[in-house]
């Protein structure tokens, strides 16, 4: 048997994945298996890195397919504003793309002792219970369930009696209210407008500070390519009124997001010299649209640049993103919040809070 696999599903995650493995004592370090999904982030750009760093027994990438692979499971999707037909319909679902999944889940999960999981949303929940392999849920991003609780989102009307179908694995709920979730990490239940008899509170906090200085050498080796350069070059820039810009892949309209950032610019950071970090799934080129800005290449999670001496804001600006909160690089940060987008786009689309 062996000891233990995560399954990452973005950049932040295998971020986390790093704290939790550093924090273990070090007789028991090295012993884990990294798996990292293709469906949402190219991540197979850190797998040699990974490696080579020696913090995991064997990393693995998980082919995961979204179920518009399968063109076929689309009827079973729709609304037909019959709670038993969608029931039926939901049943259905969840087994037949986890049967669709099986090909594609090449890594043998039933041979760990623990799976941990972030976005069990994502057909690798449905393929666990399916195969009824118990794992353990992560949160995603820092607090992220404070600004979309997917489980109670995405299931709106009825929700207690679709969470009671998840408990017998009939349909499947995230976040915890899977039968083969055994429980759930959080970062802080007060934030929470639900909560789950699952949620487990893990404080990341102390994962960061209880970080060494090779541990953080480690953590830049991994997520930057050439880190000493990355340093020297962006030290130069992040100097006195200098502002930080974190994107977004929302909304999904790229002449919007090109809007915003033009925006935010004019309205935030007037007389300032603008450094943008895109989101990793966020494919603009904002070197070619903003030349007057410094914009940072490379994937890596914001909280990496916490490891880099010398690198300081006068502000960082967000609109809606969870890691504002960890960062220690700024006089100010400003998250203008997810109502920022009700002018770009119908904001059904992004007022997640509402449920």
């Amino acid at each position: 048997m062996k000891e233990r696999i995560y399954v990452c599903h973005t950049f932040y995650n295998i971020y986390v994945t790093l704290l939790k493995e550093f924090a273990l004592p070090k007789e028991q370090q090295g012993q884990a298996d990294i798996a990292l999904s293709t469906i949402s982030s190219d991540l197979s750009v850190l797998r040699g890195r990974l490696e080579a760093s020696g913090v995991f027994a064997h990393v693995y990438l998980l082919d995961e397919k979204k179920d518009s692979a399968f063109p076929e499971l689309a009827k079973y999707k729709k609304s037909y504003h019959n709670i038993l037909r969608h029931l039926y319909n939901r049943i259905v679902y969840t087994k037949k793309l986890a049967r669709r999944e099986a090909p594609y889940m090449t890594i043998p999960f039933e041979q760990y002792r623990d799976v941990y999981v972030y976005c069990d949303s994502d057909p690798i929940g449905y393929y666990l219970n399916y195969k009824h392999i118990y794992y353990h849920a992560l949160e995603d991003g820092l607090d992220c369930l404070k600004y979309l609780d997917g489980a109670h989102y995405d299931n709106r009307g009825h929700f207690k009696l679709k969470a009671f179908l998840s408990s017998l694995n009939m349909i499947f709920i995230q976040n915890g209210y899977g039968k083969y979730c055994l429980d759930m990490e959080v970062n802080d239940l007060s934030c929470l407008r639900h909560t789950c008899p699952k949620y487990k509170v893990v404080p990341r906090k102390p994962l960061e500070k209880g970080l060494t200085g090779e541990q953080k050498r480690t953590m830049l080796e991994i997520f930057m390519e050439d880190g000493d350069r990355f340093v020297q070059e962006l030290g130069e820039k992040a100097k006195g009124d200098c502002i930080l810009f974190l994107t977004q892949p929302h909304p999904q309209s790229e002449e919007a997001r090109k809007q915003i950032c033009h925006d935010i610019i004019r309205e935030y950071c007037q007389d300032a010299h603008v450094i943008i970090k895109p989101h990793p799934r966020d494919l603009i080129d904002y070197g070619a649209l903003r030349p007057d800005c410094t914009v940072i290449r490379g994937k890596f999670p914001v909280e990496v640049l916490n490891f880099l001496e010398g690198v300081h804001f006068k502000k960082v600006i967000s609109i809606a993103t969870t890691a504002l909160d960890t960062i220690d690089f700024a006089d100010e940060k400003i998250n203008l919040g997810d109502t920022f987008w009700d002018k770009y786009e119908d904001p059904e689309k992004h007022n997640w809070r509402t449920v």
